[in-house]
């Protein structure tokens, strides 16, 4: 981000050269609170790395999503904020997902084998893969966020997903 862009969030003291006090303290407080965002300074960034296993075959995408919104795991796709990743299917396949602010997050990944981009079912059972962070548990459904979700700091978390069929 440049300084040209920032000018409009200082208000019109600076752009317009007043030199007020208030103006003045605004401007070095702001300006401050700019360098330390654009020198990567600000809160602690972390990232997760997924290997995925278990895979039945090669057919298609394995795609993932990481959420930090409890009501909405694993429906991923209902939170603006979550992270999507799809790579070619295959086991031991890498999921990245980088800068990810300090929290608690869950992830939800499925074997999309006809590579339509959702999880196909017949009646009400899955027909391809799945598996969620910390090989939580599934029953009559998915697994609650709190199964599944662990936590993020500024260090990488490394982690396996086993995908299970039904």
């Amino acid at each position: 981000m440049q300084l040209r862009a920032l000018l409009p969030l200082l208000g019109p003291g600076v752009r317009n050269g007043s030199r007020s006090f208030a103006g003045t303290a605004l401007t070095i407080g702001a300006l401050t609170a700019a360098a330390v965002l654009l020198s990567g300074n600000g809160p602690a960034a972390g990232g997760v790395t997924v290997t995925v296993n278990g895979l039945r075959n090669t057919n298609g995408m394995v795609r993932a999503c990481i959420t930090a919104v409890p009501r909405l795991f694993p429906h991923c796709d209902r939170d603006p904020a979550a992270q999507k990743l799809s790579v070619p299917a295959r086991n031991g396949a890498v999921l990245n997902f980088p800068g990810l602010p300090a929290g608690r997050y869950a992830i939800a990944v499925i074997h999309d084998e006809n590579g339509n981009g959702k999880m196909d079912k017949g009646l009400i059972l899955p027909k391809e893969g799945f598996g969620f962070s910390r090989d939580a548990p599934v029953r009559m459904g998915p697994p609650p966020f709190s199964a599944a979700a662990f936590d993020v700091a500024a260090a990488v978390v490394r982690t396996t997903i086993r995908i299970r069929y039904m």
